[in-house]
């Protein structure tokens, strides 16, 4: 784990027995987390929204609420792991967490160093489905076309690896035809959509363009021309 990480990574303790509090506490903390500690459910939810923890250990019995009833409130209102402190060891009891919300359980008596392995665990598992997240997102605003790809966010477009310089207009053209495959847009149309409906330039102006692109990109069997009508985009087969 990261040790930069760690030190970034909060950790709220609901627990009522002062002496366990302290002791997870102290212990985390030795480890390079940042904690805050409530002895009540009710105090819990207040520090919950000032606190803003990225993990939230939560004991099972409370003096004012269960913990599980705390634990269906933060499975619903936040984003934030659960691992529950349990001193009830039937499996019927631990499941029963699960199901509410919690990513884990403990049972006391607990050696400090299992609680430490069990967060690192759950983050570095949180890490993991981020990252997968972030690719497949990344991947999402990425158009592939054989040897052309295709950058929405950056306006960017490669041609076998190197960018191929277009001009903002050849790039909204472009991407206008790629949004809408086998759409068959009208000069007029397109031109109304790049330029704008006060261009004072003709429909010439759009088969300029097409040219262009077509000869920066050698396009011209992804970019069909419909005789008497316009153009259209027409993904090729691999």
């Amino acid at each position: 784990m990261n040790e930069m990480l760690l030190h970034d990574t909060k950790i709220l303790i609901i627990e009522d027995d002062e002496a366990i509090a302290d002791l997870l506490s102290y212990g985390l903390s030795q480890e390079g987390f940042q904690t805050c500690t409530s002895n009540s459910g009710a105090l819990g939810m207040k520090k919950l929204d000032q606190f803003k923890p990225d993990l939230l250990l939560l004991d099972w019995m409370l003096p004012d609420v269960s913990g599980l009833d705390i634990c269906k409130i933060v499975t619903h209102r936040y984003n934030i792991p659960i691992l529950m402190i349990t001193a009830k060891s039937d499996i019927t009891d631990k499941v029963l967490g699960l199901e509410f919300g919690a990513d884990d359980y403990i049972t006391k008596p607990f050696d400090l160093r299992e609680v430490t392995a069990r967060i690192r665990t759950i983050i570095r598992r949180l890490e993991q489905a981020d990252l997968v997240n972030k690719q497949e997102t990344a991947n999402e605003n990425l158009i592939q076309l054989k040897n052309i790809m295709i950058i929405p966010d950056e306006r960017i477009v490669k041609k076998d690896g190197n960018i191929v310089d277009l001009t903002p207009k050849e790039f909204d053209l472009l991407k206008t035809l790629i949004d809408h495959p086998r759409k068959i847009f009208t000069r007029s149309e397109l031109l109304e959509f790049i330029w704008g409906y006060d261009f004072a330039g003709d429909t010439r102006t759009v088969d300029t363009h097409i040219q262009r692109l077509r000869k920066k990109l050698n396009a011209s069997g992804l970019i069909k021309t419909v005789f008497g009508i316009g153009y259209k985009f027409e993904k090729q087969e691999e």
